[in-house]
């Protein structure tokens, strides 16, 4: 049974796949930051300098106790969070295109299959046999 899982594991598609697992979560992490501490604060700036992660509807405020501990929390539409979450989808699609783009062009494209030779069609085969019956 070993043997069999250390066959299973040392597959092609197995370690592909883990590479690729390893590889998206490295690639997640950098454009996570790339969108968090580049393009957010660049579109906070052109929006008046709005930080959208903070933006919200507030539903039901929290309530407090006379010590100022909150006994309910705030109940609120965090908008803002999810405009920050598709500007971050829009940004790790076209990262990926890119990503995909460029690997597209490094990839060799396949030579086409010469083609076969032409052989002689029906009619000539049927020529040459009539001949051939005749000698």
């Amino acid at each position: 049974m070993l043997k069999e899982f250390k066959e299973f594991i040392m597959t092609g598609n197995v370690v592909d796949l883990a590479v690729a697992v390893i590889m998206a979560g490295a690639i997640g992490a950098v454009v996570k930051g790339f969108v968090t501490n580049i393009v957010m604060p660049v579109v906070g700036y052109f929006s008046g300098g709005t930080d959208f992660a903070d933006k919200k509807i507030i539903l039901s405020e929290a309530v407090v106790d006379a010590a100022g501990n909150v006994t309910t929390p705030e109940n609120a539409i965090m908008w803002g969070s999810w405009i920050n979450t598709i500007v971050n989808l829009i940004i790790v699609g076209f990262v990926m295109f890119m990503i995909v783009k460029a690997y597209n062009k490094t990839k060799k494209k396949k030579e086409e299959a010469p083609a076969a030779p032409a052989g002689p069609t029906q009619e000539e085969l049927l020529i040459q046999i009539r001949d051939l019956l005749k000698k």
